[in-house]
């Protein structure tokens, strides 16, 4: 049994919807109920009654969960006292797939930096800096959910993403003359298909759904020649050299641009994680954002940097 299988109970308790629970904890339906069924297997009570309907609370489930909650809670004191007692240990930082060069210079002096080696999705580093598993990461947020996980968002870094496509014509294409890939597997591509499908509704870009995992790679490539039209990178491709059969071409009206934010709990005490945050993020500036014809997400929580 473990305190994020009690914290996974309490949101299904508080929802009643299983679908609801998983995308408020930023995780997939499947997985959640694979974790429920394995906390019940751990406690030998059935938790919740279902069916393709309608979610309930056992009577187990409905006498256990205020004791639940003053469990996460007192867990949630002594995490906040330990963090208060340690000063000493290092400040962990996570990564999607980019950071910042000269990451131990900026913050030498003011903090041990370690850069924790799991790479995972945005939305899963996001809830591991609210969970405490780390102080920092760069990843990609939203505002909603940055205020939602009680997250700082500062900016670090902004992609500008471009499409690829067959042939030797290298010449800027409109926005809503591209297609955008979304895969089925929201466990590992959640942010990306936000960002994707907000961006099609926005621009009028074509939406090709795929269900192998090939946002970048080289399956990515074996789509982009099956289209008709360029397709958008992601931010995992933006330095992966093209086979000699595809192109870059800029993408305008608008420009996409992807932002990396730096995150940490808005109620760190630790004085080092916050001066390193800072000592990370000085001097960044607004990376383009300003620029007249850059499209964002409206939940970005950078995008009024860009009006």
């Amino acid at each position: 049994m473990e305190l994020r299988q009690l914290r996974y109970f309490v949101a299904v308790a508080e929802e009643l919807h299983f679908g609801r629970a998983a995308a408020r904890l930023l995780i997939a339906g499947p997985s959640l109920s694979q974790q429920i069924k394995a906390l019940e297997r751990d406690l030998g009570v059935p938790l919740f009654t279902r069916d393709r309907r309608t979610v309930a609370l056992t009577p187990a489930g409905t006498a256990l969960l205020p004791q639940v909650r003053a469990l996460l809670e007192r867990a949630d004191e002594l995490h906040r006292h330990a963090r208060q007692l340690s000063g000493s240990r290092p400040v962990r930082i996570g990564y999607v797939n980019w950071l910042p060069p000269g990451l131990t210079e900026r913050t030498a002096g003011i903090a041990r930096l370690y850069v924790d080696a799991w790479v995972v999705p945005s939305h899963q580093q996001a809830a591991r800096v609210a969970d405490g598993s780390l102080d920092l990461a760069v990843c990609w947020v939203r505002r909603s959910d940055a205020a939602r996980l009680g997250l700082e968002a500062r900016l670090l870094g902004a992609d500008r993403l471009y499409a690829v496509a067959v042939g030797t014509d290298t010449s800027p294409v409109r926005a809503k003359d591209i297609a955008v890939l979304v895969d089925d597997d929201v466990t590992s591509w959640q942010s990306w298909n936000d960002y994707a499908e907000e961006f099609a509704r926005d621009t009028g870009a074509a939406v090709r759904r795929i269900h192998n995992g090939a946002i970048t790679g080289p399956a990515f490539f074996d789509h982009v020649r099956d289209c008709t039209t360029p397709v958008l990178n992601s931010p995992k491709g933006q330095t992966t050299p093209l086979p000699p059969d595809l192109v870059q071409r800029p993408v305008v009206g608008p420009e996409a641009l992807w932002t990396w934010s730096l995150v940490r709990r808005a109620d760190e005490v630790r004085a080092d994680v916050i001066a390193a945050a800072e000592a990370i993020t000085r001097d960044v500036g607004d990376l383009g954002l300003g620029r007249d014809g850059v499209w964002l997400p409206a939940d970005d929580p950078h995008r009024a940097l860009g009006g």
